[in-house]
């Protein structure tokens, strides 16, 4: 006889034991019960701050069998697929956009599993679950972002429209060497890396990779510093704490890879990568004054150095930036889902992302035949 499986939310992390959480988190650092909680712990993603979690888990038994991280939203601000537009469109024809529920992490435009579970089934099962609560919650909608491949089958079936969109990545094709990456680009691009290079090495400036013990409090206090003058150029306000940082520092330490750039020993700017795998994820960085070239080179070019130097398969470079072309990281699909409770914004909705999705195959394809790599013969 099959045990019952039970679906029910819970409102804090801390009530799911860490153990059976990562079990299902594929490896992902970003959907880790300790990067989660983190962001609740230290204040950043909290009912104050607009984020309120209310984590779906699926039971099989005694079996912690499937979860989804889950947010009450009351707006869209820190998630990186942006819907301000249907948001316009409810309160034109005065009805309430907001509160709305989402599946994502937290500020972190990354990739990673959303439907947390070992099957397809089950992956369907707890999408199935989100939009059950969501009616019970009477929220105007429901949005997955950044999903798995794994998880866009089973949001489909669930009933789910999905939206496409786009970010850059790194691959490494077996590259032995920084030196035989460029020679894969072509001689423009070659020669426009090669010359931001020369430019910050001509200003003096040299670079220290720190990962896991190596990071002390003195280069998470240099990090937070130019992370927090980024927001300060922007006129907003950083979304995580210093002590976010010092969190996950403490509790997923070899997660961490801090680019820190110096000049006669002193710091200057500074990168916050997150490492797992063969994988590395391109997040934060700042600087204290600037220098032409320092971005591209802190943020990119060092970023591929170290995954060359260290055998990473992948170099995901963050939300946005056609720009990040020019330095090797290539055109790759993201992807949202959408549930969307009042059927005729449902159907509108669906009928514009139908439209958007050809128009994004299309850029797509139109960067791709930019490629800055040489054509191969």
């Amino acid at each position: 006889m099959s045990s019952k499986v039970e679906i029910h939310v819970v409102d804090s992390i801390s009530e799911v034991d860490a153990e059976e959480w990562n079990a299902l988190s594929d490896g992902n650092p970003f959907v880790q019960h300790e990067f989660l909680s983190a962001m609740h712990d230290t204040g950043c993603a909290t009912v104050q701050t607009g984020w309120q979690p209310s984590y779906l888990l699926m039971r099989t038994g005694a079996q912690l069998a499937g979860a989804m991280p889950l947010y009450v939203k009351s707006h869209s601000r820190g998630e990186y697929v942006f819907d301000h537009a249907w948001a316009d469109a409810f309160k034109r024809h005065g009805l309430r956009y907001y509160p709305k529920l989402l599946s994502a992490v937290p500020f972190s435009p990354v990739t990673g599993p959303r439907l947390m579970a070992l099957t397809h089934a089950d992956r369907v099962l707890l999408a199935r679950g989100a939009i059950q609560f969501a009616k019970q919650m009477e929220v105007s909608s429901l949005h997955v972002l950044f999903p798995h491949e794994a998880d866009l089958e089973a949001l489909t079936d669930a009933g789910y429209m999905l939206r496409e969109g786009v970010q850059f990545h790194w691959e490494n094709f077996g590259y032995e060497s920084f030196d035989e990456f460029l020679a894969k680009m072509s001689h423009d691009k070659r020669k426009k890396v090669k010359q931001d290079r020369r430019r910050v090495s001509d200003a003096g400036v040299t670079f220290r990779w720190l990962r896991g013990a190596d990071v002390d409090d003195a280069a998470l206090d240099f990090f937070y510093e130019c992370y927090e003058n980024t927001y300060r150029e922007h006129w907003n306000a950083p979304y995580l704490t210093r002590e976010f940082f010092e969190q996950i520092h403490a509790t997923m330490p070899d997660a961490i890879l801090l680019v820190i750039a110096e000049v006669d020993g002193q710091r200057l700017a500074c990168a916050l990568n997150i490492v797992a795998g063969d994988t590395m994820f391109g997040r934060y960085w700042g600087t204290k004054e600037f220098v032409s070239g320092l971005h591209f080179e802190t943020c990119y070019m060092q970023g591929i150095e170290y995954c060359i130097v260290n055998g990473l398969a992948t170099f995901e470079g963050g939300a946005q930036g056609v720009h990040k072309m020019s330095r090797g990281l290539l055109p790759t699909a993201t992807w949202s889902a959408h549930w969307v409770a009042d059927n005729r914004f449902a159907h509108a909705i669906s009928e514009f992302l139908d439209q958007e999705t050809a128009a994004m195959d299309v850029h797509i394809g139109e960067l791709e035949a930019h490629t800055p790599f040489k054509r191969r013969t």
